[in-house]
């Protein structure tokens, strides 16, 4: 159930009693009350919770998203010991794809969190176009005019 109490609560404000003596119950049929911002009748020390509409909300789009990150999240786990054991041009533009694409979910997902404000996320996004883009065309010429990813990873781990 989704409640969260006060300091108050916990510290036994009332009387002085114990936590565990003094838990306010919160029942289904108040959870409907708590969650639309009314008050609700008979707690006290809950504290509102405020929740946005989800853009997706409905839509399988989120779902399937999900879905893929966790697909090439486990082809990740198989393709990095088969580009060790099978050094070839398709496993080093497989590794190019799949890092850059991992990255850039990832990251993605960092500015949908804690980028905010009208302009600052559009001007984020952006930029992660950009450096995803980047990364993606900077690996693809390292194995195009270069020893490619899987041989520069085991010519460091020769050092």
């Amino acid at each position: 159930m989704a409640s969260l109490l006060r300091l108050s609560v916990l510290c036994g404000a009332r009387g002085g009693r114990a936590l565990f003596l003094q838990i306010p119950v919160v029942r289904p049929a108040y959870v409907s009350a708590f969650l639309q911002d009314s008050p609700t009748p008979g707690c006290c020390g809950t504290k509102h919770i405020h929740l946005s509409p989800s853009r997706h909300a409905g839509s399988t789009a989120a779902s399937l998203h999900w879905t893929g990150e966790r697909i090439l999240a486990v082809g990740l786990l198989g393709l990095l010991p088969a580009a060790y054991l099978n050094p070839c041009s398709a496993m080093d533009y497989s590794l190019a794809a799949a890092l850059t694409l991992h990255s850039y979910w990832g990251l993605g997902q960092v500015v949908t969190d804690y980028v905010h404000g009208d302009t600052l996320p559009k001007v984020a996004r952006v930029a992660l176009v950009l450096f995803s883009s980047v990364t993606f065309a900077g690996l693809c010429y390292f194995n195009y005019h270069d020893v490619g990813i899987c041989k520069a990873v085991a010519m460091l781990w020769k050092l």
